[in-house]
């Protein structure tokens, strides 16, 4: 049985990180591919290079978070933390393939904090609720402040730019900070993400904290390659339309973002993160060049994330509990 519980939490940790990487593959590249300055394909290849150097390199900073910030999982009872972590994987993987089915950007890191803290209740756990307070406290601010880093560097660049570089020049400059940037969100991104792919196998102690955050990042590139385009048109295209300069701002905003949350361990949302950068680029040039239906849309998705995932971590455990007792 202990055997059985190991290998299904393997699975389903392969599960979410597919869904991660289908979901979140947007986030880094995919305003480059709404301005035309990579195809898809090249997008999805630099995404899956840059993400998984982001996982190997500074991955561990948020694995130990998800698996032990919220949850004690290391105290738990073997078996008892092993359900928690095959459970909460699936509610994970479950909430984030359905939105990547729908188009819609939603957070993974939400939905993994949302599935460990409704599994965690459900077995009557010590959840740690003043981490998940100061997660929720950044979670309002990863758009609110990526939107005005990217209205600050969108102004600045629009202005200041264009008289710096040679006219000659300008557009093969742009491509470039536009591709640089945006490996720069795959790395952020890979770094802060794979601990939701992950971070409940190295708290159940299936795999060391290095060995799972190798796991997650194949696991991941899986969900760039097979699934990744459909988010990649929501972010690029549907949001408001992107000429490359605006691209450059919304990925520089978005990856600096990020980066300072992962250092400090926190569990944020690049799918916040960009399109809060995104939606501040907008602002600088009016509320009208914004699609105001799919941002509301995003919005409540977002806020359905963690209660639904965490809903479902938590009514499923119920029922595998009545069984196993």
């Amino acid at each position: 049985m202990y055997l059985l519980l190991i290998s299904l939490v393997l699975l389903m940790g392969i599960g979410i990180g597919w869904s991660i990487g289908a979901n979140d593959a947007a986030n880094s590249l995919g305003t480059a591919v709404g301005a035309k300055v990579l195809t898809l394909r090249q997008a999805i290849i630099l995404i899956a290079i840059f993400g998984l150097c982001g996982a190997l390199l500074q991955g561990s900073y948020v694995v130990k978070t998800i698996g032990k910030g919220i949850v004690p999982m290391n105290t738990l009872d073997k078996n008892l933390s092993l359900y928690l972590a095959l459970v909460a994987a699936f509610s994970a993987c479950f909430w984030v393939a359905l939105a990547t089915y729908w188009k819609m950007p939603i957070s993974t890191s939400h939905s993994i904090v949302g599935a460990v803290a409704g599994a965690g209740l459900a077995i009557g756990a010590p959840v740690k609720w003043k981490m998940l307070l100061d997660i929720f406290i950044c979670w309002i601010f990863t758009p609110v402040g990526a939107a005005v880093l990217g209205y600050i560097f969108y102004v600045i660049f629009k202005n200041v730019f264009y008289r710096i570089i040679p006219r000659r020049y300008i557009r093969v400059s742009v491509a470039t900070l536009i591709i640089i940037s945006g490996c720069y969100v795959a790395y952020t991104w890979g770094a802060n993400d794979v601990a939701n792919a992950t971070g409940v196998i190295a708290g159940a102690g299936v795999l060391s904290p290095k060995a799972s955050v190798i796991f997650g990042g194949l696991a991941i590139i899986l969900g760039i390659i097979t699934w990744g385009y459909k988010v990649i048109e929501t972010i690029g295209m549907r949001i408001t339309h992107l000429v490359p300069i605006m691209a450059f701002s919304v990925q520089l905003a978005s990856a600096i973002n990020v980066h300072i949350y992962t250092v400090f361990g926190i569990p944020v949302s690049t799918s916040h993160s960009i399109v809060g950068a995104i939606f501040g680029v907008g602002l600088v040039r009016g509320m009208r060049v914004l699609n105001m239906r799919i941002i509301r849309d995003i919005i409540i998705s977002w806020l359905a994330t963690p209660l639904v995932s965490g809903a479902i971590s938590f009514f499923i455990l119920k029922v595998i509990l009545v069984f196993v007792k």
